[in-house]
């Protein structure tokens, strides 16, 4: 296809459909590709929100930073089977708190959850001075992080979760279920504190579905279908996790 070709197909679609993230048709150059857009949190506030596909791991990675200044990182290891949702919290100086905190929640990926790896690496930014917002919006995952994830039993998955989660120390949290799909035997993890805390978070974009368009029709008189763009969506999840004293999660005492 020549590139004025190319430039009709597109002049065809919906005006909408092309300020959308499009889908690169010429490939990725690198192993890595990075993807930067502009969305509104829950809270009305505009971050930038960095998405990175890995090819050669099979991972997507999504980072953006809270109105609270709140470092929120997303992990999607298709290979491994493990989603992972990591926390930096920044403490109140006013309440005596001079440090930040730390916490991994570790738990299955369901591969329906996000567009594959090798879609979403040759996605590109068309408009990137637009405010996104997902075209839809999930409720809330309820998790129940009832094990804290002993670092030197995760088995094959010990690189990666040091990896995301080495400042979390004793702050990395998973399901008794979801060990039993990781490891064949052995312990993962451990129970042991008296106190749960809940911590919520959202996902404000992550792509999930491609969109094909119908071209002008060819000779023959027909439309081929391609892909243009893609269907995002917002997910919202809560985790209920123990803790040696409540303390460690003071924002549970304003609720």
């Amino acid at each position: 296809m020549s590139l004025g070709m190319y430039a009709r197909e597109i002049s065809a679609v919906a005006p909408v459909l092309i300020s959308l993230i499009a889908v690169h048709l010429f490939g990725s150059l690198g192993i890595c590709s990075e993807l930067k857009i502009r969305v509104r949190l829950s809270d009305g506030q505009i971050a930038e929100e960095i998405l990175v596909a890995d090819s050669e791991k099979d991972s997507i990675t999504a980072e953006f930073k809270q109105g609270d200044g709140t470092h929120i990182t997303a992990v999607f290891d298709f290979k491994r089977d493990v989603r992972i949702g990591r926390a930096l919290i920044l403490w109140e100086p006013e309440r005596g708190q001079n440090q930040y905190q730390v916490l991994c929640f570790i738990s299955r990926l369901n591969h329906h959850q996000i567009t594959p790896t090798e879609s979403m690496a040759r996605l590109r930014q068309r408009n990137p001075n637009l405010v996104r917002r997902a075209e839809e919006r999930c409720g809330v995952e309820h998790l129940h992080m009832d094990m804290v994830v002993n670092m030197s039993r995760a088995g094959h998955l010990n690189t990666l979760i040091h990896n995301v989660c080495k400042e979390a120390h004793e702050g990395s949290y998973t399901q008794t279920v979801d060990t039993k799909h990781w490891l064949d035997k052995g312990k993962f993890g451990f129970h042991s504190d008296p106190c749960v805390c809940s911590y919520c978070l959202r996902l404000e974009w992550l792509p999930c579905l491609l969109k094909y368009c119908r071209s002008r029709l060819d000779v023959a008189g027909r439309a081929n279908p391609y892909k243009c763009c893609i269907r995002s969506y917002s997910k919202g999840y809560r985790f209920d996790y123990f803790v040696p004293h409540r303390k460690l999660c003071p924002w549970d005492e304003e609720t």
